[in-house]
């Protein structure tokens, strides 16, 4: 049992910093999650495979790869401040870029503009995490850190609304006949070029307004005082915190683990529309069910954080990985909708794993291999890089052992929520032992 649950979560003297810095957390989750249906989306307009398309889904993530140890190094020079500022002025630049990439029509030019969104991203999760860690005591640090990443999900509800209300149903691409076929393929050049050029708009119109919004953040955060913190400013050799956190097995164990949950994370919430558009769903028909999967998310994280006053958060970790587990295994064998609604519920146990495998992983480490610690953290992100396009040509086998390829594919998410359960089992048994 946790005995921990009368700490408070957040000092007084906190208070405005951590409301301000836990809407950033919004903001991500925005873009996180109206970018997951341009796979489909992509897919369709361009006349590319499910492998090719999910590569929104590498730039996306890669920009946390490259420019995670960059943003702590800046960090650890500079102030938590400074960084979500670069972060947000990043992330506009990046959304804005969303508009030259439109007029010239070019697949690789979304991907950069996605790529350089997310250098921002890079740094506003590499600050943000740990700076919520630090408006308290260390016992409530992992709670803390579930309430903060809570408002993660707000954000992605938002994004996955306006991809279901606003993009998709909007996109000429996905009108289909009385059958539900296509009618995409088979139009004429000229015709296609009109309707590129008009569903290439409608996808470029939302990234225009959140960068707008991401400016006017930036603008409130410049103007308002952020109280230093034990973990800010601290003036180490990057060697000796690689050293130290190198050999603390939580640790690097919880980098492993949170690499392979991300990956499961985009792999499920990604490739439900193609889940759905095999049962005779349109794309914006079957978003909605990646709207229910979020809230049930959404739902879970305040219920797990609730929970996490009473039971330690690697006993929660452990029971929800195997949670998400089962579920994944009933999308794997159960075909039509049961298997759908399965693959729904998953949301529900992937609900406390990121802020729970991010503050256990933290909570042995040094205040000052904190900025470092963090930054090999966001840098696992890079887990929703590799793994999407490797389920994406297995979705394009069609196929596989006599089963629709699609349900097959969830083997690889499947595979790592069995990594996150084994983390939690560790975990659990490391704090039991001291």
């Amino acid at each position: 049992m946790n005995t921990n649950d009368k700490t408070p979560l957040v000092e007084k003297k906190y208070l405005v910093t951590f409301i301000i810095v836990t809407s950033l957390f919004a903001l991500w989750g925005f873009a996180n999650d109206i970018t997951n249906p341009l796979v489909a989306a992509f897919q369709t307009l361009m006349e590319i495979s499910a492998a090719k398309a999910s590569m929104i889904q590498f730039a996306f993530y890669g920009g946390y790869a490259t420019m995670a140890i960059p943003a702590a190094l800046f960090i650890r020079r500079y102030s938590y401040k400074t960084g979500l500022l670069i972060g947000l002025g990043l992330y506009a630049a990046g959304a804005f870029l969303f508009i030259p990439a439109a007029a010239l029509q070019q697949f690789s030019y979304f991907c950069i503009s996605l790529y350089v969104l997310t250098f921002g991203l890079a740094f506003l999760e590499t600050t943000a995490n740990p700076f919520i860690l630090t408006l308290g005591s260390k016992e409530s640090a992992t709670r803390r850190l579930n309430l903060a990443q809570a408002f993660n999900p707000v954000g992605s509800l938002s994004g996955m609304a306006v991809a279901s209300l606003i993009v998709l149903p909007n996109l000429i691409s996905d009108s289909r006949d009385a059958s539900g076929t296509l009618l995409y393929p088979a139009m004429s050049a000229a015709e296609k070029a009109q309707v590129k050029l008009h569903d290439l708009a409608v996808i470029r119109d939302p990234y225009v307004a959140i960068g707008l919004v991401v400016l006017a953040m930036a603008v409130t955060i410049a103007f308002t005082h952020m109280p230093a913190t034990e973990r800010a400013g601290q003036k180490v050799s990057v060697r000796e915190s690689l050293s130290r956190l190198r050999h603390n097995p939580l640790y690097c164990f919880g980098v492993l683990t949170q690499m392979f949950y991300i990956a499961a994370q985009i792999m499920v919430w990604t490739f439900i529309i193609q889940y759905a558009e095999r049962l005779g769903m349109t794309k914006a028909s079957a978003q909605n069910y990646n709207i229910l999967a979020m809230s049930l998310s959404l739902t879970f994280r305040f219920v797990g954080t609730w929970c996490m006053k009473y039971v330690r958060p690697s006993v929660m970790l452990t029971v929800f990985g195997i949670g998400a587990s089962v579920c994944t295994l009933g999308t794997v064998v159960i075909t039509g909708m049961p298997g759908l609604w399965c693959l729904v519920c998953i949301s529900a146990f992937m609900s406390i794993m990121f802020p729970s495998i991010y503050g256990i992983a933290l909570n042995d480490v040094s205040p000052r291999d904190t900025p470092i610690g963090s930054a090999f953290l966001v840098m696992s992100i890079v887990g929703g890089a590799l793994m999407p396009p490797m389920q994406g040509a297995v979705i394009d086998m069609g196929t596989v052992w006599g089963m629709p390829a699609v349900n097959i594919s969830y083997l690889l998410p499947l595979g790592c929520f069995v990594i996150v359960t084994l983390y939690g089992l560790a975990a659990t048994r490391k704090t039991a032992a001291a």
